[in-house]
């Protein structure tokens, strides 16, 4: 938050991460260095099939998950990982959002004109 003329344009957050449902994928899958298989996030996130299939898609193109598609007996069952630079990401997602909340807390105790009111 260098730019001064501009202090809450939070440039880092990312829109890739900043959508609802892949806030909830990337929140879901950090704790899960084994993965998630696909019925469990999809109820953890709420989502339908096609929905997360496609969230899960462009957090793939974007380098953020990894999908491992594989057979268990004849049925099959589909594993999504964070990968390493979706943990970084998701990770520089948070301190930007800290930032906006610690901002808006300092915010919310000035007066109207930006200026912090007077001690009683």
């Amino acid at each position: 938050m260098s730019d001064r003329a501009a202090p809450f344009a939070y440039d880092g957050l990312d829109r890739i991460i900043h959508e609802k449902a892949r806030l909830g994928v990337m929140t879901s899958l950090t704790g899960q260095p084994k993965g998630l298989g696909f019925a469990d996030l999809k109820r953890l996130c709420g989502l339908t099939d096609g929905n997360l299939s496609r969230h899960l898609q462009v957090l793939e193109e974007a380098g953020f998950v990894r999908i491992d598609k594989a057979f268990v007996g004849k049925r099959p069952a589909t594993t999504c990982f964070l990968t390493d630079k979706g943990r970084e990401s998701f990770l520089n997602y948070l301190e930007i959002l800290e930032q906006v909340v610690r901002d808006a807390a300092a915010a919310s105790k000035r007066g109207p004109a930006g200026v912090l009111p007077k001690p009683a």
